[in-house]
């Protein structure tokens, strides 16, 4: 049998929800990761809770692009299509590349699936698929109840392991060990003695099947070239938990995550309940509301305060983010975007909430708003979330998004020392407090209730430019409007230097990013250098207060181009403050972009000049 290397692999599983695809397509990360494989992925699930069974509609996948070389993105169109059913195949098909590996389980496509599917019964697709691919239409129920049929499992019970044979069938393709998900199996089923012996069974079957058949090829995909030190597979919702809980522990505060329960937002609080021995405190609220109101009282209390939600939860935590404005006290919001307006496509991914973050509050209320770019980012980027709030005595909304928060890629653990320090400005005695007086960065002090000699009063009412106390004139309205106002602006002194990607420091061509899109923008400005293009990149973290910087570098490129999965809104901003020519190129399809429309963009740019 011939075994072919190759320096990267993008494989895409795909399935009804209850196919377990993302369990299969987990377990081949995790398995990957520990080959020494970077790697990057992306789950992709239905809108609806109970999606409907057999239908387009209702199909969940995972894709993942795995390589030698460094890895950017979760792969454009994919090299292997699994596809259990008819619709999961209808679904996928049209992005697999040309000549790509096709893996079915033909039982998915009997009558009922085609119908289900929206597919002619009286002909089946598999018998139209081009002979340019490579397909392995397999019988994986049969084969799988076979393998199980001594089992007292009913048939239903047995057809819940067909995923682990598909996986088994794709580590044999891919020259992959069985071990990691042996392991991880008899740890999940140990209760469970016949349920385990079936998803064994279903997986050695699968690897078996292709060493019985003999397939027409293997693939080994060696270890990539990595930073030496300790990695882990990490997920950015993870990475976001764990960089607020080493906030926590660098200002020396105990931290404390107030949250209702939202798609995609949810596993933070599900990670951060699992940290209770590191002082971590969480509250699953009742509502919204009393989600970011917890929170609040936390902050006044002297915690690091952290409430997190997605899109509709900001809404709802508008007045009370507007408190803490006002109260100037250290908050963290995260806004895990999703698919809107209202309840919108609650599983797919958008970068649509930005103007919210900015503007979605009543009067003057500037609050500092920091962008994740990717999984592993969301760790450095909670982490300075949580700096900024708690220096500077502000709220902040750290953004990520669907996309972000359930993809995974491997983290380098960062040292302890090599983590900047934090230092809230605590007031611990003062004969002649003053709530509000304030620093050369505009900045309060923060007296922690208790301490004896600092009792000062707090609420939502506009004060007096150092007391605090209960203003209504005119002229101090003002000038406490300006001094809010500036103090965020004065945060820009604390940015690092900005510093291009890649590309030429002057030219036609600038694509200017935010968030997700650093991957696909990457790939797609290095190919463009590749032939010979004049383009550069540059990726804000940094939304409010923009980098004040960044003005003389945009000045240099006679166009930039924004790719957003949005209407344009980072765009808007961009034309408002810096009067450049600046194009937009939106996605709104609840989908990541691909980098190669991205680069089919930046040619419309730059070779049309």
């Amino acid at each position: 049998m011939n075994t072919q290397s190759l320096s990267k692999v993008t494989i895409h599983f795909a399935g009804d929800s209850g196919d377990g695809i993302q369990l299969a397509g987990s377990q081949f990360t995790n398995t990957t990761a520990l080959a020494g494989n970077d790697l990057s992925t992306f789950p992709d699930f239905p809108a609806e809770i109970r999606a409907p069974i057999g239908t387009v509609a209702g199909v969940s996948g995972f894709q993942i692009n795995f390589g030698s070389e460094k890895i950017h993105t979760p792969g454009g169109r994919p090299d292997v299509l699994v596809a259990m059913n008819a619709a999961a195949f209808k679904k996928n098909f049209p992005n697999l590349k040309s000549g790509g590996i096709i893996v079915l389980d033909s039982a998915g496509f009997d009558k009922k699936n085609l119908r289900l599917a929206a597919y002619d019964e009286s002909s089946t697709p598999i018998e139209d698929i081009p002979k340019e691919y490579q397909v392995y239409a397999v019988d994986i129920t049969k084969l799988n109840r076979e393998a199980l049929k001594d089992l007292s499992l009913g048939s239903r019970d047995k057809d819940r392991s067909r995923n682990m044979f598909a996986l088994g069938f794709i580590y044999f393709l891919y020259s992959r060990s069985l071990q990691t998900t042996l392991s991880f199996l008899e740890a999940k089923f140990k209760s469970k003695p016949e349920v385990l012996e079936a998803n064994l069974r279903a997986l050695n079957a699968g690897y078996n099947y292709g060493d019985t058949i003999e397939a027409i090829s293997r693939f080994k995909v060696a270890p990539a070239q990595m930073e030496k030190g300790e990695y882990r597979n990490i997920t950015g919702n993870q990475a976001t938990a764990l960089g607020l809980i080493a906030a926590a522990a660098k200002s020396g505060l105990e931290l404390f995550y107030g949250s209702y329960p939202i798609t995609p937002a949810s596993d933070i609080l599900h990670e951060l309940a699992a940290h209770k021995n590191r002082g971590v405190k969480t509250f699953q609220a009742e509502d919204e509301i009393a989600a970011v109101t917890s929170a609040i009282g936390a902050s006044f209390g002297g915690a690091l305060a952290v409430t997190g939600t997605s899109g509709p939860g900001m809404a709802l935590k508008t007045e009370g983010i507007g408190l803490a404005f006002m109260l100037e006290i250290p908050m963290v919001i995260v806004n895990v975007q999703r698919g809107g307006p209202s309840t919108g496509l609650p599983t797919k991914t958008e970068q649509s909430d930005l103007l919210q973050a900015l503007y979605g509050r009543n009067g003057e209320a500037p609050i500092p708003v920091i962008a994740a770019n990717s999984p592993a980012d969301c760790f450095s980027s909670a982490f300075e979330a949580a700096r900024i709030a708690l220096e500077h005595m502000t709220p902040v909304i750290l953004l990520t998004d669907g996309y972000i928060a359930n993809s995974s890629e491997p983290w380098k653990f960062p040292q302890a020392s090599s983590l900047a320090s934090i230092n809230p400005p605590i007031v611990k005695n003062d004969a002649h407090y003053l709530p509000y007086k304030r620093d050369e960065r505009e900045v309060r002090s923060w007296a922690i209730p208790g301490t004896p000699g600092l009792e000062h009063r707090l609420g939502g009412l506009e004060k007096e430019l150092e007391t605090g106390n209960v203003s209504y004139e005119a002229d101090n309205h003002q000038a406490m409007v300006k001094v809010r106002d500036r103090k965020v602006r004065l945060i820009a002194k604390d940015y690092p230097v900005q510093k291009l990607i890649q590309g030429p420091s002057s030219g036609p061509l600038l694509v200017l990013g935010w968030g997700n899109t650093l991957g696909a923008i990457q790939v797609a400005v290095e190919h463009a250098l590749e032939q010979g293009l004049a383009v550069a990149q540059l990726h804000l973290k940094y939304i409010n207060p923009l980098p004040e910087d960044l003005g003389a570098i945009l000045s240099a490129y006679e166009k930039i181009l924004i790719p957003e999965l949005n209407y344009g809104q980072l765009v808007r901003i961009i034309r408002d403050q810096y009067l450049v020519e600046a194009e937009v190129l939106d996605k709104i399809k609840g989908q990541p972009f691909l980098a190669e429309e991205i680069l089919e963009k930046i040619k419309s740019l730059v070779e049309n000049d």
